[in-house]
């Protein structure tokens, strides 16, 4: 290993060394070594085809972006301490974003980048259907419980025109969403507030096009059956929804009629299993319509959709 200045190297064959090992580690720890190569990826100037190709090994010299042993310290946390990949990276790649992320923010799922285009097609057939007041592409939309802001920067992606509002009960998540925001030059479409659900946002009662939410939906009890990495470093506030995994989801059904305006689309992802409740609180609390449940690209039932009436 080299360190000069602030440049740090290390030869190809000790880094083929250490990964070997490294690799031994993660199979025993039960995680994936494809995490091991995205670790690599990052920390390294070595591309994903060198790593996937073992063309490394006869290189002299292999450019770190931080020194080696704080390297290996990294991957030690995450074999005995099942650290969040993400967390010790420091970002995660969602939809085509490059979010950063910490303990303070719920990791952002692949599973959830389907509800930005949910979110698209449906309030575009609303619209084209009902003559909507508010265009696709316009108006105000809402993302409730924004953790990083990774809904609320994938609504102001695809809605050009609207102004986005994301809100947060967390002080940390905010920061952590503001400057993701920032980096990706949505600071003056997407608003941030704190509060809890709809608290913050009492002047736009009757004028949301549109709500989305990703809240905590997982039962109290189930928690500590979850994963080490979530169960030990993921924030629980943005995890746990109660006795029966639905209060969130309940108040957000009760609630959002007031800020909706008519027609508007109210959009949820919820847990596998939740389906058949969430559809009889919104049949229930009667003033939605059009009411579905669908499925992520896994076929398992993910998202509750429905539109406040007219």
């Amino acid at each position: 290993m080299v360190e000069t200045g602030e440049s740090y190297y290390i030869s190809g064959e000790e880094l083929r060394q250490w990964q070997k090992q490294a690799k031994i580690d993660a199979i025993a720890a039960e995680i994936s070594a494809i995490e091991l190569d995205q670790f690599l990826e990052a920390l390294t100037d070595l591309t994903h085809l060198d790593i996937r190709l073992d063309s490394f090994g006869d290189r002299p010299s292999i450019q770190l972006n931080q020194p080696w042993s704080a390297i290996v310290k990294l991957w030690e946390r995450r074999i005995t301490e099942r650290v969040p990949l993400q967390y010790l990276l420091g970002v995660v790649h969602w939809r085509n974003f490059a979010l950063k992320v910490s303990p303070a923010v719920l990791i952002p799922r692949p599973e959830t980048e389907l509800i930005i285009d949910i979110a698209v097609s449906y309030h575009a057939a609303s619209s084209e259907a009902i003559n909507s007041i508010c265009q696709p592409g316009s108006g105000n939309w809402v993302d409730l419980g924004t953790g990083s802001g990774a809904i609320a920067l994938g609504l102001a992606s695809v809605f050009p025109q609207a102004m986005i509002h994301a809100v947060d009960c967390s002080w940390s998540a905010l920061a952590i969403a503001l400057e993701n925001a920032q980096s990706l030059g949505y600071q003056n479409r997407v608003k941030f507030y704190q509060g809890s659900w709809w608290a913050p946002l009492h002047s736009l009662k009757g004028k949301v096009s549109g709500m989305v939410a990703n809240p905590p939906y997982i039962p109290s009890q189930e928690l500590p059956n979850l994963q080490p990495e979530v169960v030990y470093h993921e924030p629980h506030q943005a995890l746990d929804g109660g006795e029966s995994g639905l209060d969130c989801i309940h108040h957000l059904v009760q609630t959002a009629p007031q800020f909706l305006q008519p027609g508007g689309i109210w959009i949820v992802e919820m847990m596998a299993g939740q389906g058949q409740a969430v559809t009889s609180m919104l049949e229930s609390a009667g003033c939605y319509r059009d009411i579905k449940i669908l499925p992520d690209l896994a076929g398992i039932d993910r998202f509750a959709i429905a539109y406040v009436q007219w």
